[in-house]
């Protein structure tokens, strides 16, 4: 997919207008703004720490790369011609490759508008088109409101990993959901 490429317009909750879009390379201020806002509040995502523009710029690059080559799937959400979220699903490789790893996540202020849903309802419609039968995510599993939207969409929990993330020195289960596509 070229970068910036519109998929679909939908109003949120708050009756603004969301943009789905492919990623461009003018978002990089914004999505340095967000990943950082993002850690500073604590979030349940796996980034504990602040990135650098420079750590940006190579991960922006990556990601660029990656969707125009069909190798990944990457849309975001924007508001007021901002970026405000992304969905991301990366293909497994090998025996696996009918698999695809989910993430999601929006900034703050703009959750429980229904834009996550429309984020994965985004990646599901993505997902075959780079034969991807099945949609895998983790969740932390004290992240109620994440896991209310994913069983919602049709995620079903099949498993966790005991103490699968360390956070201030505490210990929390990662929760293992699936979703079947077609």
């Amino acid at each position: 997919m070229k970068a910036g490429t519109i998929l679909r317009e939908f109003k949120a909750k708050n009756g603004k207008t969301v943009t789905l879009r492919a990623p461009r390379w003018s978002d990089l201020d914004d999505m340095l703004d967000f990943i950082n806002s993002l850690v500073e509040e604590g979030a349940d995502i796996g980034v504990d720490t602040k990135k650098t523009r420079e750590e940006e710029i190579d991960w922006l690059l990556d990601l660029l790369s990656k969707v125009e080559k069909e190798q990944m799937i990457a849309v975001c959400a924007e508001v007021d011609d901002r970026f405000i979220g992304i969905m991301e699903v990366t293909p497994q490789m090998g025996r696996m490759k009918h698999v695809g790893r989910l993430g999601v996540s929006l900034k703050d202020g703009y959750r429980d508008l229904g834009i996550g849903s429309e984020l994965m309802r985004e990646a599901e419609n993505q997902a075959p088109k780079h034969g991807l039968e099945m949609i895998s995510l983790e969740v932390y599993e004290t992240n109620e409101r994440a896991r209310h939207v994913y069983q919602k969409c049709g995620y079903q929990e099949t498993g966790k990993i005991p103490k699968g993330i360390k956070r201030d020195g505490k210990y929390i289960d990662s929760i293992i959901m699936v979703k079947f596509l077609g």
